[in-house]
């Protein structure tokens, strides 16, 4: 077991790792010039997951934000032509949110620069430790393992 104060330097190792990403993230996202904030960024990436348009009540859930969030990040890629509110088919009152030709295109430039950070933050790692890392990331991400023959709690 790890001492508390292990702990506490580990929480702030992770938080400022993240708020690294995070920076060169957007750095990455800006020489591209998209014009797409990491919000709506994250917005588009889910949406491109979703096998049929999903409603804004199902994007809210999986983003875990409040409905009025996701209505201000669609209006925005809606007026830059990334997606688009469609009718439900089966119920007119309901709204779908769909990507537009523009917001795939959108969306390998974001991979792109995805891609592009990623390198520039695992680059002082060696192969075995960028293994090794995921593998940690993996298990603090799943969390512990609930299978039989270990226990939990």
């Amino acid at each position: 077991m790890t001492a508390p104060d292990s702990d506490d330097l580990l929480a702030e190792q992770l938080l400022r790792l993240t708020r690294r990403v995070h920076r060169i993230q957007k750095r990455h996202l800006e020489h591209r010039d998209l014009g797409i904030t990491p919000a709506q960024s994250r917005l588009l990436r889910t949406l491109a997951h979703w096998g049929s348009p999903p409603r804004m009540a199902d994007l809210a859930e999986r983003l875990e934000v409040v409905p009025r969030a996701v209505t201000t990040l669609v209006d925005g890629l809606e007026a830059a032509g990334k997606v688009r509110r469609v009718p439900d088919p089966a119920n007119r009152r309901v709204i779908r949110i769909e990507l537009t030709d523009d917001g795939r295109a959108a969306l390998r430039e974001l991979r792109g620069a995805r891609r592009s950070a990623a390198e520039e933050i695992l680059a002082p790692l060696t192969d075995e430790q960028r293994a090794v890392l995921g593998g940690l990331l993996d298990t603090l991400i799943d969390g512990p393992d609930t299978g039989e023959g270990r226990r939990t709690g």
